[in-house]
């Protein structure tokens, strides 16, 4: 059989379709038909997703403070990680924390990571970054 043929008649009779949907069933699909109530992903899509998600991070990042390729590694993880989990625009709203990442005042960027909302959304991850930021080992 010919996957190519498969693949274009599946995208015409399911339509493409980049954000999650309820199909006419009510299950939740996404992309060309993936039922994800009853699917889900395999692993190796979940990694495949990863990697995009963290290459987009670092793009944004590259974009918007390409200052942090300046940091050593355990602080370009810290807000590779904060960039990968609430997107560039929540995070550039971090402008003191940011002003000292870039200014190498790192135990002043961990002081205004503890003071945020986000500290308390996400409980020990931000610990956890707060510490990383701090003493610059993971």
């Amino acid at each position: 059989m010919n996957h190519e043929i498969l693949k274009n008649m599946l995208r015409k009779h399911e339509g493409l379709r980049l954000q999650p949907y309820h199909d006419t069933v009510g299950k939740l699909t996404i992309g060309i038909g993936r039922n994800l109530d009853d699917v889900g992903i395999s692993t190796a899509e979940a990694m495949f997703l990863l990697d995009n998600d963290i290459r987009r991070a670092e793009d944004d990042l590259d974009t918007h403070c390409p200052w942090w390729r300046d940091m050593d590694e355990t602080r370009q993880l810290v807000i590779a990680d904060m960039c990968f989990n609430m997107g560039i625009g929540t995070l550039l709203g971090f402008k003191n924390s940011l002003k000292a990442m870039k200014e190498g005042r790192y135990s002043d960027a961990a002081d205004g990571m503890g003071q945020s909302k986000w500290a308390v959304q996400v409980g020990p991850r931000a610990t956890h970054l707060i510490s990383m930021m701090r003493e610059g080992e993971r």
